[in-house]
């Protein structure tokens, strides 16, 4: 083979390879081309997912908007509902969630107690309701039965409404107060609330930020749950050690009066 021969083949020899080489290279940016846009995709379709858990709540009450007080609310920033005659001389202080099953249990046993004190004008009783079981179980009975009751408080008929609440309180797991459809209708058991007016202020969540401001209020002030009971600022519920009988609530109160 003549010198000119070799050279030759060893030309096409080197071009074949400079051919593989381009061509390798041609493929190794494609595939980061590839791998690009699948990063790409991915990172999208967590920004979608994210989007969509973000905005996936069943609670769609807005909180946000301007604090409508309930009628005749009383107590630093008007977060209070009262009952019971304002001179009385002994105040209960109650926070309490109208979803809570301890609340419920609280109620039905000191309810007729408090009654008999408030009617006698012997006790004046403050409630502060809270939101909890929506934020742990989810939800919105806590604030719709929260709104509702401030809604039955500008109509004039909070204590009779809130303790029709309680006596039909759902079981926990259930937001049946959720529905105002549900709330309206309990508003038919007390005299004169099932109004236009009632039902207009429940569907249109009025005092949906003012109970919300209320919850925060509790949390802020960091009690150790609901409900939480105090007779002229003194915790009165929950030691096991001296529990709370409906007869040494009544003593107390009398004690206070006599005082």
């Amino acid at each position: 083979m003549s010198e000119k021969n070799r050279e030759g083949k060893r030309s096409a020899r080197e071009r074949l390879a400079e051919e593989r080489e381009r061509q390798k290279g041609r493929d190794k940016q494609r595939r980061a081309l590839v791998v690009g846009a699948a990063v790409v995709g991915v990172l999208g379709l967590a920004a979608v997912v994210g989007l969509l858990a973000a905005n996936s709540g069943d609670d769609k009450s807005d909180t946000s908007g301007p604090v409508s007080v309930p009628a005749g609310a009383v107590g630093k920033d008007q977060l209070a509902l009262p009952a019971g005659k304002e001179n009385a001389k002994a105040t209960l202080t109650i926070w309490e969630d109208f979803r809570c099953p301890a609340c419920k249990q609280f109620e039905d046993t000191y309810r007729s107690t408090i009654h008999e004190l408030t009617d006698k004008g012997q006790l004046k009783v403050e409630y502060h309701l809270a939101t909890l079981i929506d934020r742990n179980l989810g939800g919105s009975g806590s604030l719709r039965a929260a709104n509702a009751a401030a809604c039955a408080q500008d109509a004039g008929t909070f204590p009779p409404y809130h303790d029709v609440l309680y006596k039909n309180q759902p079981a926990e797991t259930d937001d049946a107060f959720g529905k105002n459809a549900k709330l309206i209708e309990l508003a038919g058991q007390v005299d004169g609330l099932d109004t236009d007016s009632f039902k207009k202020c429940v569907e249109d969540g009025k005092h949906d930020s003012w109970a919300d401001k209320s919850n925060q209020a509790f949390q802020d002030a960091k009690l150790r749950g609901t409900p939480t009971v105090r007779l002229d600022g003194k915790d009165i519920f929950g030691d096991q050690q001296n529990p709370l009988t409906p007869q040494k609530l009544k003593q107390m109160v009398e004690a206070a009066n006599r005082g």
